[in-house]
């Protein structure tokens, strides 16, 4: 049953998520948490991501200028694994020695890096079942992190549906590393991981690109049928010789395929947005430009066949006061809405 509620009144995160008393089996989107964050290689904090934002979410006003009421066609989120967070406990202990080592760089530590990533396997394995079971009901999942890496079981669920599947990746990062201080698994190969491994995948583009290494570099140039990126400072310099975002937007998004996987981390947004992810780099898009972005994809006439928002981290003090978390769930609210209005 979708809930009634008076949308202009307080909401309560006991409710569920934007305060709404929303069965899952009847939602037209479905959020899937994953508070996992075992081989973060900065700072930590997004296991706390999908509490704190949930935790946010009730101060959302839920009439939106651009989207209607999404809300009525049922937003839900799924319980907090307390399974997910004893996996994560357990691999992060032993991925924060690997990285403390600078890798595996004895038998006892790449026999660590293993068992990390085994766990990071059991997640991506508990992720797909979640999606596909939304899948079947004909909602749409989404997975809420946690670092960039738990979205994968999403992604493979997507791409096993509609192969072909497109991904729009918004992220100061390309992610296109093998794998990262001795983790296959690793957030940093969230990208590489889709492409290698998912047939289903047709292309990927890649918005706000501003860290890089030598090999991502190599490997998108190795890839040009499969990967469109965009880098950050690009995209400046275009603005700055008067093209119109709207207009860069289109020519973004034009390479994908009707349906459309969006993954976003949330540091590709200028890090006054997310000051405590957990690798926060300087520039990225402001919040009006990832909005147009969004709406210029599903105005375009393409389906958002799942999404995934990333790295949010609350930070220190207390979660109801988090900067970062408020501008997760409104975010969160935002990729919800412009997946029901194409759905």
């Amino acid at each position: 049953m979708i809930d009634d509620r008076d949308p202009d009144g307080p909401g309560s995160a006991d409710e569920g998520l934007f305060g709404l008393a929303v069965d899952p089996d009847g939602a037209a989107v479905v959020v899937i948490p994953a508070p996992f964050q075992a081989t973060a290689s900065f700072r930590r904090g997004t296991r706390h991501g999908p509490a704190a934002v949930r935790l946010a979410s009730v101060q959302v006003d839920l009439a939106d200028r651009e989207l209607g009421e999404p809300w009525r066609a049922g937003i839900a989120m799924l319980e907090l694994p307390e399974a997910v967070l004893a996996w994560d406990r357990a691999a992060e202990a032993e991925a924060l020695a690997v990285i403390a080592a600078g890798g595996p760089v004895s038998l006892e530590l790449a026999a660590a890096a293993a068992r990390v990533d085994a766990q990071s396997q059991r997640l991506n394995a508990w992720v797909a079942r979640r999606a596909r079971e939304v899948l079947d009901r004909g909602a749409i999942p989404a997975v809420l992190g946690g670092d960039h890496s738990v979205s994968f079981g999403a992604i493979a669920a997507a791409a096993e549906r509609w192969p072909g599947l497109g991904i729009l990746h918004i992220d100061a990062h390309a992610d296109l590393r093998r794998a990262y201080e001795g983790f296959t698994w690793s957030h940093a190969s969230i990208m590489y991981n889709a492409l290698s491994r998912l047939p289903g995948i047709s292309r990927l583009v890649q918005v706000g690109l501003r860290d890089l290494g030598r090999c991502e570099l190599d490997y998108q140039a190795a890839n040009p049928r499969r990967i469109r990126a965009h880098f950050d400072a690009d995209i400046a310099w275009a603005l700055a010789g008067g093209a119109g975002w709207r207009g860069l937007c289109e020519r973004i998004i034009e390479p994908l395929p009707e349906r459309v996987y969006v993954s976003f981390d949330i540091d590709g947004l200028d890090p006054s947005l997310c000051p405590s992810t957990g690798t926060p780099v300087p520039g990225g898009l402001s919040w009006g430009q990832a909005c147009v972005l969004l709406r210029v994809l599903a105005e375009s006439g393409r389906r958002i066949a799942g999404f995934d928002l990333c790295e949010v981290a609350p930070g220190e003090g207390p979660w109801e006061a988090s900067w970062d978390a408020a501008v997760g769930a409104r975010l969160l609210y935002k990729l919800a809405g412009w997946a029901i209005a194409t759905a």
